[in-house]
């Protein structure tokens, strides 16, 4: 299928970006990679009447460390994250390239945008799963200047964030660096997206794990926080026991009608257990990075 008829705009600033949208109305939407937007206007299940496209403003194209902040600029594509091999990014951010490979194709991973991911906010998609992993803040530029999101605050339901009209996001700051870390992902295909997906971050110090975090995606309308296992394995002592339970309480996180109907409830709780007990192993094995490969069993 084709598009509905619409207006094409370029844009060379952020800020002509913000006025452009403004001026345009709500129905105006942001092209950056397209990876997103464009099939959706193929079939019609997203027909704005405008797009601005933001791939020539420069200066958003960008991976910068900054103290304990890892800052990615909008326009970075899926595929820059995905072969970083500075410092800055594997020294605490080590699950960011790694998480990179479990995106669609090689054309989606090179096009593709973490700003597009970030702003249309796919419960399933890789870097919003990591924007709630390392607490991270959404820096957006709109009518009246820049502000600042928590990343907690930014999802508010399917496909949905707090952006207001005419906002544009600049950048995404992961926090908290860890050590340990893994996003594993079930898709019945390489590339299709995820019926399930677990990420998880932690230290280990004096042989106990501290500072933990635990997402789940696909399992709710946005990222899902599973407090009851990242409590659980606070302090606690790295091993099979510890993930088997901490596996056991991410299960229990996944209850009907809080995320897609397109399966079975039981066989979507097995895949979290799954994959949690297997992403807690290998961020303990060290910051290897996930192995894309096709089940979870």
């Amino acid at each position: 299928m084709k598009p509905a008829p619409f207006e094409y705009h370029r844009a060379y600033t952020p800020k002509e970006v913000t006025e452009l949208l403004l001026e345009l109305g709500e129905d105006a939407k942001i092209l950056a990679g397209g990876q997103s937007l464009v099939p959706m206007m193929n079939f019609r299940l997203a027909r704005p009447t405008a797009l601005v496209d933001i791939n020539p403003v420069s200066g958003l194209d960008y991976i910068r460390r900054d103290g304990d902040v890892l800052r990615v600029g909008a326009l970075t594509r899926h595929r820059s994250v995905e072969l970083s091999t500075e410092p800055d990014v594997h020294n605490g951010f080590s699950v960011l390239p790694g998480a990179a490979r479990w995106i669609g194709h090689f054309p989606i991973r090179s096009r593709g945008t973490v700003g597009g991911s970030i702003a249309h906010a796919d419960p399933t998609a890789e870097w919003c799963l990591l924007a709630r992993l390392y607490d991270a803040e959404i820096v957006v530029l709109g009518e009246h200047g820049t502000r600042t999101v928590p990343s907690d605050e930014w999802f508010t339901g399917f496909l949905t964030t707090a952006a207001l009209p005419g906002e544009l996001v600049l950048e995404t700051r992961f926090r908290r660096p860890r050590r340990h870390g893994t996003l594993l992902e079930y898709a019945r295909r390489r590339g299709d997206f995820a019926i399930a997906a677990v990420a998880v971050a932690f230290d280990i110090t004096d042989n106990r794990c501290h500072d933990v975090s635990m997402v789940l995606g696909g399992v709710a309308n946005e990222p899902l926080r599973v407090p009851e296992a990242e409590a659980y394995l606070e302090g606690a002592e790295p091993g099979e026991r510890a993930w088997a339970e901490a596996a056991r309480l991410a299960a229990e996180a996944v209850t009907p009608g809080t995320g897609p109907d397109d399966g079975d409830h039981g066989y979507r709780r097995h895949l979290v257990g799954t994959l949690a007990r297997r992403a807690l192993a290998e961020a303990q094995a060290g910051p290897a990075g996930p192995r894309p490969r096709g089940g979870a069993s």
